[in-house]
């Protein structure tokens, strides 16, 4: 707009010009000047002192600089807004596309860097990414860990105490159903008492009870909703109010050559115990028969093997179940039942389902022979031989012998 406006006055003084009285020819130079100036460049602009006109011109050359300087000085402050605002929206544009990219891709799973051990025994954990480091610790079969790196075909883990490396054909990293699997689901009692009931309601009727601090499998949490989830014990499945217990996660997890090597002291040192106990609550009770209140005879225990201990187990089968007993005649449940058995034999065990399963040391499944204990969820029997146990099993069936796989199998215990 500025620039239309000085070239009308340029025309407008040049006419002003035209129209005096002096000679054309006197005016000639000045007035091309004028005309000139107003399409040079400033910076061919020539000062000189021909007559009053000759200020017009230079007048008028400094009007035209100062235009044009100011024009071009409006044009790169449009440019740098333009190109500023170009920028900005490219940013803005940018920014959107990463969000709605990120809002694609699917989120990351809980189960993306857990890793499962898949193997019959263990893995060796290594200190290094090589079979030529040393071993720092073993993560049992179906043990869990946590992926920290990758080194070739080496894993870096943590699991427990446990910081090494392991070979990744040996895990399984990432899949939602193995290690679904392989934890476990617990429903851990915080009541002195707890009913688990044939419905998700106060109102069904009571299945079983479960003493305070015993743990529950949680075999469905699909009511969790509404207060409740389903839970395994010896009756069956049931019901229990999330009021009254805390739910969790279990895993298993690597054992250093540190606390390996303490375990293993101290089981032996428990293995011993067992057995001196044994051997002296044997010398002391005599060897005749005993008699119950209610005429039957039971032959005293004899040794301190675990086919001893399941021999005289044995002996009490048809006797009732009662929630809290202890006794092997008039009445026990199923850890009350273990824990008189083996205090028989001179050994002190708790009673309770889930803390039997830390007592003397552990042996798989396949390793059971007669007298381990053998513990499920809110359950534990004795085992016996030929796949079966001995247990007190609820207040309809009492002490009886049952599959040793009727459920699952949480943990197997030896004593002797």
């Amino acid at each position: 707009m500025k620039s239309k406006g000085v070239k009308m006055l340029s025309c407008t003084l040049a006419a002003g010009v035209l129209a005096t009285s002096i000679p054309f020819a006197a005016l000639a130079a000045p007035i091309s000047g004028v005309v000139g100036m107003a399409s040079t460049d400033t910076a061919t602009v020539q000062e000189n002192s021909y007559s009053t006109l000759s200020g017009v011109s230079l007048t008028m050359s400094r009007i035209l600089a100062e235009s044009t300087s100011t024009e071009s000085q409006v044009q790169a402050n449009d440019t740098a807004t333009v190109e500023a605002g170009q920028a900005a929206d490219q940013t803005a544009a940018q920014a959107d596309a990463a969000a709605q990219t990120a809002e694609q891709q699917p989120a990351q799973s809980e189960f993306a860097n857990i890793a499962i051990a898949q193997v019959n025994d263990y893995v060796n954990v290594r200190s290094g990414a090589s079979e030529e480091t040393e071993v720092v610790g073993k993560l049992y079969n179906n043990s869990a860990a946590t992926v920290l790196g990758q080194e070739g075909d080496w894993l870096h883990i943590s699991s427990g105490s446990v910081d090494g490396y392991v070979k990744a054909q040996y895990v399984a990293v990432g899949n939602e159903e193995v290690a679904r699997a392989a934890g476990r689901r617990v429903a851990t009692v915080t009541t002195q008492t707890l009913y688990v009931r044939s419905e998700p309601s106060t109102e069904a009727s009571v299945l079983g009870m479960v003493p305070g601090d015993d743990d529950l499998t949680v075999v469905d949490e699909s009511t969790a909703a509404q207060g409740w989830v389903k839970v395994s014990i010896d009756e069956g499945d049931g019901y229990v109010s999330t009021q009254y217990v805390t739910l969790s996660t279990e895993y298993k997890y690597a054992e250093s050559k540190a606390e390996e090597e303490a375990r293993l002291a101290r089981e032996a040192a428990e293995r011993e115990a067992a057995a001196e106990a044994a051997r002296k609550s044997a010398a002391k009770r005599s060897a005749s028969s005993k008699s119950s209140s209610s005429g039957k005879s039971y032959s005293a225990p004899s040794g301190s093997s675990g086919s001893s201990v399941a021999n005289y187990a044995c002996q009490f089968v048809g006797n009732p179940y009662v929630y809290g007993g202890t006794s092997l005649t008039n009445g026990a449940d199923c850890s009350g039942f273990v824990m008189s058995v083996y205090r028989q034999y001179g050994v002190s065990l708790p009673h309770s389902s889930s803390a039997l399963r830390s007592v003397g040391y552990g042996v798989s499944q396949s390793q059971m022979q007669p007298g381990d204990i053998v513990c499920y969820s809110g359950h534990v029997g004795i085992y016996i031989g030929n796949g079966q146990i001995v247990h007190a099993s609820n207040a309809r069936d009492g002490i009886k012998i049952s599959s040793a796989y009727y459920k699952s199998i949480l943990a197997v215990r030896r004593i002797f």
